[in-house]
């Protein structure tokens, strides 16, 4: 059976986006690759073990000091009068360092917290690359989308411009119809040319963040699809509040903060050094020396100093989070706000608006077969269309690019 025109128009227009290809770029694949190969990760995890080491030598006792020397008489040659003066002898002391105890406890604490923070950073880094990877892997797969609705509208608008030929060539249209869809095709074919270079673009930031070479093929992305997403805005923000990495370092940093006041305060108390030596007398009986030094803290105004110090420090800990816990709270509120948008909207266009274009867009059709209606008409509803159709999956891009945003602010998964 032979398909006339406009029934090859009407089956373009309900025909599915795109062809599906047997190879897909998987987004959990394209996730875990990130995860292992970016350099932003490993320098993080880097910067932990090199603060991890640091307790244990905050905790550590100084090293002990060793002295060797002799006194003699009569003349500066060692051994002088040994033997012969009591004043006269060889000797080695040891001495070692004390500080008062809960120093080096503080110390050490003092650097565990700083060790934490870096932690926090790690995960920070693999939320933020998780993002990153999202959005351009959900750019890359919006150029697709985009990519078949010009393709798939360029074939309906070609059928067009063959209708309006054959019309104008019997004298039942003007010509201008067939202009009009002339440069309506080349407009597409440079909407092509724009998304093909979008897509180049998409294709080396995702290669970047795989850490590939920039050239390095892809494969297409996985078909974007609306999901479920009835989150409140108020349990994002608690959800951010308990877990985000950046208010957790915050309140790493004002306990390492709170310890660093602790650590000022206690140097009001003395540190202390114990020393033992031997002398060689000679024929003379040796001599034993043990001596306990005291180190008294006198210069109380640059200890007062140093505890205001890390008084004024811990309250810009306080301030810093509270700054990063209403920035964060501004940025959920922003980007919820995104997310439950597109999703609306997404949602209209799928189930309201573009229905109702096409079905305006068929009547015109086939009215323009029977002279009913002219061919702008047409051209218009069809224009609508691939408007509608375009603005669909910038909705379902940018619903997408929201959500990852939330994901990387709240540290949980939203949608799977």
């Amino acid at each position: 059976m032979r398909v006339g025109p406009f029934v090859f128009v009407t089956l373009l227009i309900a025909a599915p986006v795109g062809a599906q290809p047997r190879e897909r770029l998987v987004l959990a694949d394209v996730v875990a690759e990130a995860l292992r190969s970016h350099p932003e990760i490993a320098t993080a995890e880097h910067r932990y073990e090199a603060a991890r080491q640091r307790p244990v030598q905050e905790r550590s006792l100084p090293d002990p000091m060793i002295s060797a020397g002799y006194n003699s008489s009569g003349n500066p040659v060692p051994g002088a009068g040994l033997g012969t003066e009591p004043t006269a002898n060889i000797g080695v002391m040891v001495s070692q360092e004390i500080p008062y105890p809960g120093k080096l406890a503080l110390r050490s604490a003092i650097a565990s917290r700083e060790a934490d923070a870096e932690q926090q950073q790690i995960e920070a880094a693999r939320l933020r690359i998780t993002a990153r990877v999202k959005q351009a892997y959900y750019s890359l797969a919006s150029t697709y989308a985009v990519g078949d609705v010009l393709a798939r509208n360029k074939a309906l608008l070609d059928t067009l411009l063959k209708v309006s030929e054959n019309r104008y060539s019997v004298g039942q249209a003007a010509q201008q119809d067939v202009i009009k869809a002339q440069t309506q095709l080349s407009i597409l074919e440079l909407q092509e040319q724009r998304i093909a270079q979008q897509r180049a673009t998409h294709v080396g930031a995702l290669n970047a963040l795989l850490n590939r070479p920039a050239s390095s093929p892809l494969a297409r992305p996985e078909d974007l699809a609306l999901k479920p997403f009835d989150y409140e805005l108020d349990a994002l923000i608690a959800t951010a509040t308990a877990h985000a990495p950046m208010l957790q370092r915050d309140r790493v940093m004002i306990d390492r903060s709170q310890l660093g006041v602790d650590a000022a305060r206690r140097e009001y108390k003395p540190d202390f050094a114990v020393n033992g030596g031997y002398y060689y007398m000679g024929s003379m009986p040796s001599m034993y020396e043990f001596r306990f030094d005291v180190k008294v803290p006198l210069r109380r105004e640059r200890r007062a100093a140093a505890v205001a110090e890390q008084l004024s420090a811990l309250q810009a800990a306080r301030s810093t989070f509270d700054g990063s816990r209403l920035s964060l709270q501004g940025r959920l509120q922003e980007d919820y706000q995104m997310a439950s948008t597109s999703a609306r909207l997404a949602t209209l266009y799928r189930e309201t608006v573009l229905p109702q274009a096409r079905l305006a867009l068929e009547s015109s059709m086939a009215s323009y077969q029977t002279g009913a209606v002219d061919f702008l008409s047409v051209l218009t509803n069809f224009g609508s269309v691939l408007e509608y159709e375009m603005t669909y999956f910038d909705e379902l891009t940018a619903f997408h690019v929201a959500v990852s945003r939330l994901e990387e602010m709240t540290g949980t998964a939203l949608v799977h």
